[in-house]
């Protein structure tokens, strides 16, 4: 199968951290590009690029027609942000590197920061989930299925479960925008495919909920999957 994206070599690192970390290729931004191409199902790459701009609109409360223009304007956005922004923090922090952080990260990494995200899943689950719905009974990921790295717990519901994924606030600042990558998304359907539920991401500020919208929403699946 042909390709189109363009590759960037060794600037391409630079580039997507610089992207995500100011959110350039957010909904808000964009647009719901995935939703998009689905609702176009082009043939062409050049019928997707035209209906596209024809359609496309920021994703927000006030909507703003997409054009090449303010694509270019992103463009220039990142270009700065990188020039005056990442490149000089980068320099001094490879400047200041040590041997010795080197050491303390990878031990931080793997004891420190496992330990606090163990701690923050179950109390998530155990002080919240656990509460809130007593008739389900919630279980950690088995390690040895595919889609246990994209989820945390299961929450049965008699033979059926629902999936929670938990991340920590700081993860994503601004959790309203968050989206799935396609990764994830084909591993979200294939859990509901095996068992029957769907996967909820659940957003924590150390043992609180801070989406607490979701709870509904798993209020909701519990009422599904309940049926018989």
């Amino acid at each position: 199968m042909k390709r189109y994206s363009k590759e960037f070599g060794k600037k391409e690192k630079v580039l997507n951290y610089a992207t995500q970390t100011y959110q350039l290729s957010r909904p808000n931004k964009v647009g719901a590009v995935m939703a998009l191409i689905r609702e176009c199902q082009p043939k062409t790459i050049e019928e997707w690029e035209q209906w596209y701009f024809e359609n496309a609109h920021t994703d927000g409360k006030t909507p703003i027609k997409i054009t090449k223009e303010s694509l270019e304007e992103l463009g220039e956005r990142l270009y700065v942000k990188i020039k005056e922004i990442v490149i000089p923090e980068w320099t001094e922090a490879f400047n200041q590197l040590t041997l010795q952080d080197c050491i303390d990260y990878i031990i931080n990494l793997t004891i420190n920061r496992t330990f606090d995200g163990f701690v923050r899943e179950k109390s998530v689950v155990e002080d919240n989930l656990a509460k809130e719905f007593p008739q389900v009974r919630f279980e950690e990921s088995d390690p040895e299925l595919d889609h246990a790295g994209d989820i945390d717990y299961l929450g049965w519901v008699g033979e059926k479960a629902f999936g929670i994924q938990i991340k920590p606030i700081t993860a994503k600042a601004n959790f309203g925008n968050y989206s799935s990558t396609e990764r994830m998304k084909a591993s979200f359907a294939d859990f509901s495919k095996k068992f029957g539920g769907n996967v909820f991401v659940v957003f924590s500020e150390k043992e609180k909920i801070k989406n607490e919208e979701v709870i509904e929403q798993i209020a909701v699946e519990i009422e599904l999957l309940s049926k018989p």
